[in-house]
This record gives structure tokens, sequence and C-alpha cells, in this order.
């Protein structure tokens, strides 16, 4: 009888295994499992949006925080259900695998997506200060990462980045670099020499001009005065351009890439999975010719 108890949960393990981890799965799409999951985050990012609305009335706002205590005891189970069926995988069995899963980087997103919140139910007094809720609202931002893994578009990102994120840092640093060089020449030019405009008495505050200048925003806030300052912004504002456009190419290249690799690794493997088909039909041909011959 144990035996056969023991039995059972490994086989309901197993099922539920497959339902909550997208690569366990034969068929491609959402489990119904998942599907709920990210339907439920979808909705707690609607009330996120709502709790900020001062028109909500009393009676709403109740049912918001009703059904946000819902999603965090939802989400409770989940994680625990998760953790549970996690050894199903040969590297988050025993106990040092559970340690390794729960560290993981979806495991980690699980457990901010609820925890906070829950502690906070659970311990915190009544009278919260709006600072503590405003955090507690920022977390559930957190949410986001439990989706990502059911869709593929973060897998690709995620991927792209991965890939061209020495190229993408290599312009970060050529980016923070004109920053500074614009801001210290305009310091110079319109704050130490020129009219001395405030805005630019100070390299700090001539990096805010800098920034909205190279990322081509230019609000017109702030601005030089003197011929030579404003042909040092037509520079500057011209090489923004560039700039922008850098750090775009490189990602397109890098996602174009990605998803050439991805579609070929499919090719790949129907026309693996067509080979073998063709080779059991050949081999099944094979014994009908043998047993006709022996007949």
């Amino acid at each position: 009888m144990a035996m056969h108890h023991i039995m059972t949960q490994i086989g309901l393990r197993k099922r539920l295994y497959t339902q909550m981890e997208p690569t366990a799965r034969d068929k491609t799409g959402l489990s119904p499992f998942n599907l709920f999951i990210v339907i439920l985050v979808l909705l707690s990012f609607l009330a996120l949006a709502l709790e900020t609305e001062p028109t909500m009335g009393d009676g709403w706002m109740r049912a918001i925080d009703v059904f946000n205590v819902a999603i965090i005891i939802i989400f409770a189970l989940e994680y625990l259900l998760r953790l549970w069926v996690a050894g199903e995988n040969p590297e988050y069995r025993g106990v040092r695998g559970r340690v390794r899963y729960v560290c993981s980087g979806y495991a980690l997103a699980d457990l901010v997506a609820f925890l906070p919140e829950l502690l906070w139910i659970l311990l915190a007094p009544d009278d919260a200060s709006a600072q503590i809720v405003m955090v507690l609202r920022v977390l559930r931002l957190a949410r986001l990462a439990k989706i990502s893994r059911f869709i593929p578009a973060f897998d690709v990102l995620g991927a792209t980045l991965s890939r061209a994120g020495q190229q993408l840092f290599t312009t970060l640093a050529m980016a923070m670099a004109l920053v500074y060089i614009s801001a210290v020449l305009l310091y110079f030019v319109e704050g130490v020499g020129g009219q001395q405009q405030e805005s630019f008495a100070s390299i700090p505050r001539a990096i805010w001009w800098a920034i909205a200048t190279l990322t081509t925003v230019g609000y017109g806030d702030v601005y030089p005065v003197t011929p030579l300052g404003r042909f040092f912004a037509s520079v500057i504002a011209i090489a923004g351009i560039g700039m922008v456009a850098l750090p775009a190419g490189v990602f397109a290249s890098a996602f174009s890439d990605e998803i050439r690799e991805r579609e070929n690794a499919k090719q790949e493997r129907r026309e693996r999975a067509l080979e073998r088909r063709v080779a059991r039909i050949e081999a099944a041909e094979l014994d009908e010719e043998s047993d006709d011959d022996l007949r």
C-alpha cells in the first residue's frame, strides 16, 4: 500500500511537471495551467493600474484588495508546487538540487512575485505608510519575469542581448564618454566663459543638456547662446544621431542572426525527424520483403 501511494505521488508529480514546465511538453503552446498563470499575471497588472486611479470607489478598491490577496495565495501555492515538481528534472533532484532551483532566476522571480506582500499581510500593522505600499506595488513588476518563460519572444530577446552584449557595452561606453566630453566643452564655453549661464555652471549640470542633446530629445529648457557654444552644440547633436543609430543597428543585426539560427535549428530538427520516419518506413518495407521471401 505504501509503495502504491509513493508511485501514485510520483505519477502525479510527473503529470504536474509536464503541465508546469514548458520544455517538458510534447505539444506547442501553453498548457492550461500556465495559461491560467499568465492570465492572472496580466489581471494583476490591470489591478495595479486601477489601484492608482483616484476616482475608483471604495467598493471597487475593496474588491481589488481581495483579488490581490487571492493572487498572492495562488502564486504562493504555485511556487510550492513548482518546488515539488522540480525533482523531475535531474538537475534539481535532492536537497542540493532544490537549493539550486530556489536560487535560479525564474524561481527567484516567482518568490518575489508574492513573498513581500504576503509577509506584509501576515506581519505588518494596518497603518501602512504610503512609501511601503508603493514599494510593494513596484515589486509586482517582478511578475513579468514569471510569464517570460512561457513567451518565446522574451527568450529571443535575452539571447539577442547575450549575443550582442559586448558590442552594446562598447557603444554604451562610447556614448557615456561623448556625454562627458560634451558636458565639459559646454561647461567651459557657456558656464565659465561666454554668458556664464547658470544651467552650465558645473559639469554635472551640463551633463543634463548633453544627455538631452545626444539622445536627440532636445527639450529646449537648456541651450547654448554663444556662437562657439552653438557650433559645438551642432556638432554634438549630429554626433548624437550616430550614437542612437549605432546600438540600434548592433541589436537589429544580432536579433536577425538569432532568428536565423533558430529557424535553421528548427529546419534541421524537421529534417532529422523526416529522415528517421523514412528510415522506419524503409525498414518496415525490408521486413515485409524478407517475410515474403521466406514464404
